[in-house]
């Protein structure tokens, strides 16, 4: 279909470009390319910053769940309980993902934010610039009020990521990961506390996806 009014999955459209990345909702064929990334690593193996230690998977899972997971979000959502998965690229090829996430958002006005990279893209700001990308649409394009993040207290590169950016702490959990006790720091963001990157974000066809986040 090519009247945008009558697009029946209009994120497929979305796109959002910083200075050297473009972010698009996922798609199959980039998919695809995220498991392969993934299977050359995420992180060292000693370490585990996900709460579901997805990557401890055999190589075949890993890809199978990974593919279920993502396709399971774009069936789910809804505008009261959305997840979107931005496939982050650089120069065309998929580095990473980062989702933004939203529940009763009408109401809330709360985003939820979470990413990894490749590890061979990591350590050259490529996260920075990613989650400001989201953080941007959230503040800038959908009047969110808050953003909320996390990371385990052994992640010390995520977290500051996050006080680079300007969050603050806001408690913690105590979480089961790999059969151990973990410690998650809460971390929150408000607009006026947000440090915001010196380039300007584009966005294009954000209006037709306003309703399906309840941001209309």
């Amino acid at each position: 279909m090519s009247d945008p009014q009558n697009e029946p999955w209009p994120l497929r459209r979305l796109v959002l470009r910083t200075r050297r990345l473009t972010l698009r909702p996922d798609d199959d064929a980039g998919l695809y390319e995220l498991a392969a990334l993934a299977l050359r690593g995420v992180h060292p193996p000693e370490q585990m910053p996900f709460l579901q230690p997805w990557t401890d998977q055999a190589p075949d899972d890993l890809v199978r769940t990974s593919m279920q997971h993502f396709w399971r979000g774009r069936s789910q959502l809804t505008a009261s309980d959305w997840s979107v998965n931005f496939l982050v690229r650089r120069e065309g090829r998929v580095i990473g993902i980062q989702e933004l996430s939203g529940k009763e958002f009408t109401i809330t006005r709360e985003v939820s934010t979470g990413s990894w990279l490749g590890i061979a893209h990591q350590g050259q700001g490529y996260g920075t610039e990613m989650r400001c990308a989201v953080l941007l649409l959230a503040f800038d394009h959908l009047n969110a009020t808050i953003a909320r993040s996390g990371a385990f207290a052994d992640n010390p590169a995520s977290l500051r990521l996050s006080e680079k950016l300007g969050y603050r702490t806001d408690g913690a959990n105590t979480c089961a990961r790999r059969g151990t006790a973990a410690t998650e720091i809460r971390l929150v963001l408000e607009p006026s506390h947000f440090v915001r990157p010196k380039w300007t974000l584009q966005v294009d066809g954000l209006d037709g996806c306003r309703q399906m986040l309840g941001a209309s």
